[in-house]
């Protein structure tokens, strides 16, 4: 066939090919991909559905729709995704943030302003920072949080402090490359952290999308998907304030394992969450 000529004939086209290759959401996959490419918001693709197309825009368009063949997932294709409102960077480095993460930030932050309200300020450590997802929404948030960011990938905390400039909080961010607390001094009134939590058996089985898109460091938690929690366990207490909290994200089947786990370490679980799809998600715990 030739060319679209219209931003709705290519919305159309896009979406024909998205359905032929099997992806899971082709009306969404090409909404999102229009919209990022094109840097229109998607109200534009309905109500100018009749737009001449501009030059190239075709062109990037079926660029995109190879990657997308590749199984390489759309915001990954776009380079950023948004995150609690923030519109954050990608890289290869880091895990791509996902809505149900959200619900981590939803449940700390009522800790953080209370925290904020007694003290004046508040000290927020995430762990695994990745894309700094949590924290900086945290940060952006409540202008009397300061953070650390932790990653023991160089290039994930490069993304990290990227957007903490984009979001403009980075006078209040700061970027440590541990392996967890190795190189972490001193106390926090908030620990967070979305560890890996997969268990090595499940990663090779995981859609292409996750597997050969997201780092296997922050997917793989080893035999049983709780190594991570164990180190954050171990660790936790010698950088907690003794008022504080510790907030982490879990496998949908693993609250009473990692419930035990903080426990065994002297911690009390405050609250559970559940995600959007009614899976077990979000553990509080305080000393």
């Amino acid at each position: 066939m030739s060319a679209p000529e219209t931003l709705g004939a290519l919305q159309r086209w896009l979406r024909e090919q998205l359905t032929d290759i099997g992806v899971d959401d082709p009306s969404g996959d090409a909404r999102v991909l229009l919209s990022g490419l094109l840097g229109v918001q998607p109200v534009v693709l309905l109500l100018e559905s009749q737009r001449a197309l501009q030059a190239g825009e075709f062109d990037q368009v079926v660029a995109a729709l190879e990657r997308r063949k590749r199984r390489e997932p759309v915001h990954r294709i776009l380079g950023r995704r948004e995150f609690y409102g923030l519109d954050l960077a990608l890289s290869a480095a880091t895990l791509e943030p996902r809505p149900d993460t959200e619900i981590l930030v939803d449940h700390v932050f009522p800790h953080l302003q209370r925290v904020i309200e007694r003290k004046g300020r508040a000290e927020v450590l995430d762990l695994g920072t990745g894309t700094g997802a949590i924290l900086l929404a945290l940060l952006s948030e409540c202008a009397e949080a300061f953070g650390t960011a932790v990653d023991i990938s160089a290039a994930a905390l490069e993304t990290a402090t990227e957007n903490a400039r984009a979001t403009q909080v980075a006078g209040r961010f700061r970027a440590v490359e541990s392996d967890w607390f190795e190189k972490i001094e001193g106390r926090f009134d908030i620990i967070v952290s979305n560890p890996p939590y997969i268990t090595t058996a499940v990663v090779a089985g995981l859609a292409p999308e996750v597997r050969d898109y997201d780092p296997a460091a922050a997917l793989d938690g080893g035999a049983d998907g709780l190594d991570a929690y164990r180190r954050i366990a171990e660790g936790a207490a010698a950088h907690l304030e003794e008022d504080g909290i510790l907030g982490v994200e879990i496998g949908f089947d693993q609250k009473a394992s990692v419930s035990a786990l903080f426990e065994a370490a002297g911690f009390s679980c405050l609250e559970a969450a559940k995600d959007y799809g009614g899976q077990d998600r979000v553990l509080i715990f305080t000393r």
